[in-house]
This record gives C-alpha cells, sequence and structure tokens, in this order.
C-alpha cells in the first residue's frame, strides 16, 4: 500500500514548480521510509524540469541532495528509526555487477536507479526530494555525522561527492597542482576539499568577482579565465583540472594548461561534442576524463571526511514558496553557492 506525501514539482518544461501529493511505494524488507528535512537544489533538477537533457515524464518532483531522518523500516534493514540520514543522486542498482560489488553504483554495469526521473523498482518514474518522504533501498541510505548541520550535509550529497570522488580516484594530496575550473555551487565545496587533501589550489573562474571567497576557502592562487594572458601564463602547469562547469568552452586551452601526465576531468557536461588536438594530448601523454558524483563507498568517505575537516558548503536556505526565484536566480548566477528547502515548509 502506497503512502501519499505532499510535494513540489513541475507539470511540464515551461511552467513554474508548483505543490502537488506523489506516491510512495510500500517499504519492502529492504527500504527506508525517510522524513525529508532539507533538499538541497542543484542546477541538474533546472536542466531535468525544463527538459534541456532529453524529454521526461511529468508531474516530475525533483531534488537528489536529501536529508532527513528514518521513519519507518524494512523487517531486514539494520538502520533505526529517527537515524539522520542522507540520499543522493542514485537510490538503487542492480548491486551485483562488478562495479556494485566495489561500491561504484554510479556506475552499474546495468544501469542504476536515479533519485528522480529514473524507473523505480515498481516501474514508477521516482519523484525526488523536494517532497514530505521518500523511500529508498537501504543501501542507498547514508549516515550523516554527528557534527554535520543537516541543512548544510544536503549539497555534499550531489556537489560534495562530485568534487571528492575524482580527487580520489587521481590521487590528489600533498603538492598535487589542482585546478578548479568554476566557483560555484561544486566549486566552491570543490576548493574546501583539495585544500583539507593538501594541495596547491588553483580556481579558473570566468572573472575575479569571487576572487576573495576563494582565497578564503583555501584557494592559494585565483585566475580569470576572461583575461587570455592567463592561459599562456599557467601552460603546463596542473597535475589535475576538475572543470565544473557546462560552457562550450575551447577545451583546447584547458588541455595546454596541464604539466606531463595531467589529467582533465569533465565534472559539467556541455551541450556540444568536446574537440581537442590530438597532438596536444600526444606529446606530453595528457589525458581527458569525466567523472560522474560517487558511489555509496566514497559518498560515505565524503561525509565522513567533511566531519573531520569542518567542510561545509555555503548555502542560503529557503522555503518552498521560494523555489521558483531561486531557480531564475542560479540561472543568473545569482546565488553563494547553494540553495537548500526547509522542507517544513512544504506544509
Amino acid at each position: 500500500m502506497s503512502t501519499t506525501v505532499n510535494a513540489y514539482g513541475a507539470v511540464s518544461a515551461t511552467e513554474r514548480l508548483e505543490p502537488m501529493t506523489i506516491e510512495r511505494r510500500d517499504l519492502g524488507p529492504h527500504d527506508v521510509l525517510i522524513a525529508i528535512d532539507y533538499a538541497g537544489i542543484c542546477h541538474s533538477d533546472i536542466h531535468t524540469v525544463r527538459g534541456e537533457w532529453g524529454p521526461i515524464v511529468y508531474p516530475q518532483v525533483v531534488g537528489h541532495e536529501i536529508v532527513g531522518h528514518v521513519a519507518a523500516i524494512g523487517s531486514k534493514v539494520t538502520h533505526q528509526v529517527g537515524d539522520r540520514v542522507g540520499v543522493g543522486c542514485e537510490s538503487g542498482s542492480c548491486g551485483v555487477c562488478e562495479q556494485c560489488a566495489k561500491g561504484e553504483e554510479v556506475y552499474c554495469l546495468n544501469g542504476n536507479i536515479q533519485t528522480y526521473g529514473g524507473v523505480d523498482v515498481d516501474g514508477t518514474i521516482t519523484q525526488g526530494g523536494y517532497s514530505q518522504a521518500t523511500v529508498v533501498n537501504e543501501r542507498f541510505v547514508l549516515r550523516v555525522p554527528d557534527s554535520l548541520p543537516s541543512e548544510k550535509v544536503a549539497p555534499l550529497l550531489c556537489a560534495g561527492v562530485t568534487l571528492f570522488s575524482p580527487l580520489k580516484h587521481w590521487s590528489a594530496g600533498q603538492g598535487t597542482k589542482v585546478a578548479i575550473v568554476g566557483m560555484g555551487g561544486l566549486g566552491h565545496v570543490g576548493v574546501k576539499l583539495a585544500r583539507a587533501l593538501d594541495c596547491e589550489v588553483t580556481v579558473l573562474s570566468r572573472t575575479l568577482a569571487k576572487q576573495d571567497d576563494g582565497l578564503k576557502f583555501g584557494a592559494d592562487h585565483y585566475y580569470a579565465t576572461s583575461d587570455s594572458a592567463t592561459f599562456e601564463q599557467l601552460a603546463g602547469e596542473f597535475d589535475l583540472i576538475l572543470s565544473t562547469v557546462s560552457d562550450n568552452v575551447d577545451y583546447n586551452d584547458y588541455v595546454n594548461l596541464l604539466a606531463v601526465d595531467g589529467t582533465l576531468v569533465l565534472l559539467g557536461a556541455p551541450t556540444e561534442p568536446v574537440r581537442v588536438d590530438a597532438m596536444a594530448l600526444l606529446a606530453h601523454r595528457r589525458s581527458i576524463a569525466g567523472s560522474a558524483n560517487g558511489g555509496m563507498k566514497v559518498t560515505q568517505e565524503m561525509l565522513d571526511f567533511c566531519a573531520e575537516h569542518s567542510i561545509l558548503p555555503e548555502i542560503e536556505l529557503i522555503g518552498v514558496g521560494q523555489i521558483n526565484e531561486a531557480y531564475e536566480r542560479m540561472v543568473s548566477s545569482d546565488v553563494r553557492y547553494r540553495f537548500v528547502i526547509d522542507i517544513s515548509t512544504l506544509g
């Protein structure tokens, strides 16, 4: 028997989000019912509801940065009612393939279940965190460390792990020269994480408007990419470049900033194919790679790391009635640095 909950979602690609109700499936033996306290707003939410990444099924409730507490559990669940927990971008996978066995469910070879816009185990379209409650398989329920405030945990479940995962995969640490492209919701968390890993951190942003913030968050250097001299001055400088932007830029400029054996990792998804001069790669054994958010293992590691190093995103807390305004402000880059919805205002 399903449960009806209040939510805030999209009814088309062009209309404003509005109040609605959605159904949550009954608990299976391995499921957890989570009462949602906070939900972060990710730019992916906007792309999805506006159909910018392809057609979707409406109505659609988005939100994959979810923090709440356990309200009920299935018969075989180890979590306890009352536990503070989180859910990120994925809420299911096959659980048996090579990648799932390694805790890399984000790369499930049989296709994972996205927290919203995916096909759930009961065949329905998954609905996300702009809602009062959700039902998730326990494998995808994350423990929230006691020292982290719930409202600031929410963005870590997408923005945090999206940056932490490549930093760990490419073994960034003391002496690694890391550049973060973009100083937005993802980039500012990346600066804090790379600093805590003892990297030498450089921000590459279109302008110097956020330079003071970048240096305060731990960047050693800050450059404007709108200044062509930046690309001349920093040629061959970086071991690892993490691009958080989705702009259709000339990626040859960024490849040429890599040292020998350096890697440019795309975290944002440009709408046009990425074109790069092969000789710029061959001559210096450089690489271009992509990285999704992260599996359950690295996501929990990221939360524990943030608790250990007191790393928190900068947020603006809003009520559900401000979601449409927040979307417009995000598109205009008018947020420092992440919106989080107080779900208690859903009513």
